[in-house]
């Protein structure tokens, strides 16, 4: 330093190491560092990208090379058909998007009441958590198919006036009953992961426990349990589809209409690419959604430890 008190070696007119005229500049480590960080993400995109040709290449070519082969090409992947049956199976699948979106709201409702009252430990509420035990128990145990056929030849058996005999209707209410099992359980896992110490001090700033369950004990378990429910909503719309073994006209009933007669299994094709062309993209959504959640959770538990320091 000199006598003066000027800036010391290495500094121009007092900017701070790494700066030169208040623009940072990375040292020559911090470049080749980063260099080294692109070099290694282009590396990888090369080879993830070779291995994904190869593994495509060996797979056309054992296909193609097949000795069905052509006889599988005309029997499944007409082009010629798929154009043909695309009206019918499109217009069937917009029966399976309306079953799954009502189904989804009725589920996520009735899921949330029936977690709610199997977490109540008020006494008056016993029968209801006791049905309610029983209730998610028997339905996560048999299977949709078999609950599907019960509900669908079961009740219009009864004869009720009131209710409806559509096979939409009543594979809809199958599939409410099968799914609101699943989802009452993943709520209730979000309510027990709240600590009770919030229900606490919520209680001591005057609330009483239904409004702490409310206004904090809910809204923190459905945000942990978002993206488990968000997957579970995606799977009840690929299980949309099982309500045309009760007859009614969606995307698969309809593939299936078409192929009576010439036997060519291409609306089966059609069928299962409409449902993968909404399922991956909802599917991809909520991976992403689950990543940037977990990262926030990681920086708010983070920020809260750095406060209880």
């Amino acid at each position: 330093m000199s006598e003066q008190g000027g800036a010391p070696p290495g500094r121009q007119g007092g900017a701070p190491p790494g700066r030169q005229g208040g623009a940072w500049v990375p040292s020559e480590r911090a470049a080749a560092r980063t260099a080294f960080r692109r070099a290694q993400r282009r590396r990888a995109l090369l080879v993830a990208g070779v291995a994904t040709v190869v593994v495509l290449a060996a797979v056309v070519y054992v296909v193609t090379t097949a000795p069905g082969w052509e006889r599988a090409r005309e029997a499944f992947f007409s082009p010629g058909r798929a154009v043909e049956v695309l009206p019918e199976v499109a217009q069937g699948l917009w029966l399976n998007l309306r079953v799954w979106v009502v189904a989804s709201a009725v589920g996520l409702v009735v899921g949330l009441l029936l977690a709610v009252v199997r977490t109540s430990r008020i006494p008056a509420l016993f029968p209801l958590r006791m049905l309610a035990v029983a209730y998610v128990d028997v339905f996560r145990g048999v299977p949709l198919l078999l609950v599907l056929l019960l509900v669908g030849f079961g009740l219009p058996a009864l004869r009720l006036p009131w209710l409806p005999v559509s096979a939409a209707v009543l594979g809809g209410l199958a599939i409410v009953l099968t799914y609101t099992a699943f989802l009452a359980e993943i709520f209730r896992a979000g309510i027990e992961s709240v600590h009770p110490s919030q229900v606490a001090a919520a209680r001591s700033l005057g609330l009483s426990r239904g409004q702490a369950v409310r206004h904090v004990v809910l809204p923190q378990a459905v945000r942990h349990v978002a993206a488990p429910v968000a997957g579970m909503l995606v799977s009840l719309q690929k299980d949309s589809g099982l309500i045309s073994i009760l007859g009614a006209v969606d995307a698969i009933r309809a593939a299936q209409i078409a192929t009576t007669g010439d036997y060519n299994f291409t609306p089966y094709v059609v069928a299962g690419l409409l449902f993968v062309a909404i399922s991956v993209p909802l599917t991809r959504l909520v991976d992403a959604w689950s990543a940037r959640q977990g990262w926030r959770g990681q920086l708010s538990g983070v920020a809260g430890a750095g406060a209880l320091r």
